[in-house]
């Protein structure tokens, strides 16, 4: 049993959330409730819960304030926000959790499921370290968080050359530094960095054009050359956008 607490600013929707976890959530029980960054630092360090549901934006400051105050981090965290804003995409890159207001129930049931699940406190702290250092460069995200087999890796964005699909698997190839296998599939990748200079050539490759060198144009098909020397396929259903993009670099 997750012993939790919920922290939102909005009275209401606070006791919802609450509402929703009790009914739906059979492995948690809500310990406290707090409505301010104070208050929850309070509740927290009386209380010592396993889990908490936090608010992104508070009237005293964040959710990230919070746990900057509470460092080291005892508890999983779940955050909530009610904006698709640049928090988002620090959590993507950084692999946290989060849930947007209102609260949908199959979310918060897989949301909840990911907390009974995860891993060490060692490997949370890799992952909130990375979304504090992410969190400090709005315009341009820098860190990505990366599982392997056995390890979780906080990567610099612009290591990547290029990244290559085999069915649900994802290989990073890096400019001076050894391939890393990770199990998800190249579309989540995509959406995450193509924001960052990145391109998908082929429906297995996605490249950093930061190391584009040249292009060959053959009868055979159209390949990439990437400055480490790799070599990249391109489709023929990408070529003309390629180009585009060229163009304007």
């Amino acid at each position: 049993m997750l012993r939790a607490i919920v922290i939102d600013d909005i009275d209401s929707i606070r006791k919802k959330n609450c509402a929703l976890i009790n009914d739906y959530c059979p492995n948690v029980s809500v310990i406290g409730q707090a409505d301010s960054v104070v208050s929850a630092t309070i509740l927290i360090k009386q209380l010592s819960p396993d889990l908490i549901f936090l608010d992104v934006e508070m009237p005293d400051g964040t959710g990230f304030d919070l746990l900057q105050k509470l460092s080291p981090i005892n508890f999983k965290v779940i955050f909530i926000t009610g904006y698709e804003d640049f928090a988002i995409k620090a959590f993507r890159f950084s692999a946290i959790d989060y849930l947007l207001k209102p609260l949908d129930k199959d979310h918060l049931l897989d949301a909840v499921k990911k907390a009974e699940d995860s891993l060490s406190k060692e490997i949370f702290d890799t992952k909130l370290n990375n979304l504090f250092a992410n969190l400090e460069r709005p315009k341009n995200l820098q860190k990505l968080i990366l599982k392997t087999a056995d390890k979780i890796f906080s990567v610099d964005i612009q290591d990547i050359v290029h990244c290559e699909s085999d069915k649900n698997y994802t290989t990073f190839n890096f400019i001076n530094a050894p391939k890393l296998v990770v199990s998800t599939n190249l579309k989540e990748y995509e959406t995450i960095l193509t924001p960052h200079n990145f391109f998908r050539t082929h429906q297995s490759h996605l490249i950093n054009m930061a190391y584009f060198d040249y292009f060959i144009k053959t009868d055979g098909g159209n390949t990439v050359v990437m400055k480490n020397k790799s070599t990249i396929p391109l489709s023929v259903r990408k070529k003309e956008e390629f180009l585009v993009l060229l163009d304007n670099l």
